[in-house]
């Protein structure tokens, strides 16, 4: 598990009926920054559309190790990068 701290950049995937949103290319994430953290499984973020615009979303589950994404979406989740580097600092925890 990634313990979630302000500044953290992570991928948001919208709820499926927020208009507010510019997510046309269902491709692909948005953007995210943790602007507060709730606990290890909800945080509220400052979203970037695919436009470059910011907006807010509040209390946002946070997908944790092999939790199930909700199929409506809103929901935030960690970059692969960001889980292989958690992976290699418990791989050097458990070496020592």
């Amino acid at each position: 598990m990634i313990k979630p701290t302000p500044g953290r950049i992570v991928w948001f995937t919208p709820w499926s009926n927020d208009i507010e949103i510019d997510h046309h290319d269902k491709s692909q994430p948005l953007a995210a920054i943790v602007a507060y953290v709730w606990s290890d499984t909800m945080v509220n973020l400052s979203v970037i559309d695919q436009n470059g615009t910011h907006h807010a979303r509040t209390s946002v589950k946070l997908l944790q190790d092999e939790d199930a994404a909700p199929a409506e979406g809103g929901f935030a989740q960690w970059m692969p990068f960001q889980k292989g580097q958690a992976s290699n600092a418990d791989t050097r925890t458990e070496v020592k």
